[in-house]
């Protein structure tokens, strides 16, 4: 699974602490961009689609070997996945479904929560970037769309309920 949505909207605290929940392995994203991105979000410019298919790849391959290490075949991964193309991409890459988790909120809490970030490459100037690209999921992805409004705590338990939910009606 995938927690997805904007810089700032707490991508990789829900997804560690859902990881931590769910006893899965867990990969943020941004441990897998090539220093030549990270430079330029560092300077305040928008990645393109040639900077981001390898990057997206090169984490959809090592989400698959890590859910294919556990029995049950979970592992949580926080990635931007902003465009449905990407989503796709992650997907396919992978080779399995995969249930992304949007995390969404308005631009004054996210650029609020990332004023208080400490060490992150991300610059609050590339948020309206971001926004404009945006593609939300969806109804026919497989997709739970959550507010941001809640504590990060709050908002891992929250998914964690509602997979749980999902997995016995499915079964």
């Amino acid at each position: 699974m995938i927690v997805m949505g904007v810089t700032g909207c707490g991508k990789s605290t829900v997804g560690a602490a859902l990881a931590g929940r769910l006893n899965a392995p867990f990969l943020d994203a941004d441990d897998y961009h090539p220093p030549a991105n990270i430079e330029k979000m560092s300077q305040g410019i928008p990645l393109t689609d040639v900077d981001r298919w390898p990057w997206l790849d090169r984490l959809a391959l090592e989400l698959r070997e890590k859910s294919r290490q556990k029995p049950d075949g979970i592992a949580v991964s926080a990635c931007s996945a902003l465009r449905r193309a990407y989503r796709e991409r992650l997907i396919a890459t992978a080779g399995a479904p995969i249930l992304f988790i949007f995390l969404h909120g308005t631009r004054e809490v996210i650029a609020r929560r990332m004023q208080t970030r400490i060490d992150h490459f991300m610059p609050t100037t590339l948020l309206d970037s971001q926004l404009a690209t945006l593609e939300p999921p969806a109804a026919d992805e497989n997709a739970l769309s959550v507010d941001i409004g809640p504590m990060v705590s709050a908002l891992a338990e929250d998914i964690f309920r509602q997979i749980v939910a999902a997995r016995k009606a499915s079964s």
